[in-house]
């Protein structure tokens, strides 16, 4: 397998798991039935824009590298406010 395929096949998983979040938190409020962010969209979001901004940086892409950068510093932080937060403050 050549290097390229390695990252293109790095690449599509990258963007698989950060389309599952919305699949997860489409089906979390579905199942409460209000609009609800669960954890695991955070995780989601998490290895995703991970995975994709390695990808972006082997493709020297800097629009996409300065992206998902970006993004990763929302998620860490939010998983930071869940890890935080007191029980009653908890409502997904």
């Amino acid at each position: 397998m050549s290097t390229s395929t390695l990252w293109l096949i790095i690449g599509f998983i990258g963007q698989a798991c950060f389309s599952c979040r919305f699949l997860v938190q489409w089906l979390a409020s579905e199942r409460a039935k209000r609009s609800v962010m669960p954890v695991a969209f955070w995780y989601f979001s998490l290895f995703g824009g991970t995975t994709l901004l390695a990808y972006a940086l082997y493709k020297r892409d800097p629009v996409f590298i300065l992206g998902q950068a970006t993004g990763l510093f929302v998620y860490c932080r939010n998983l930071y406010f869940v890890m935080h937060e007191t029980p009653k403050e908890n409502h997904a």
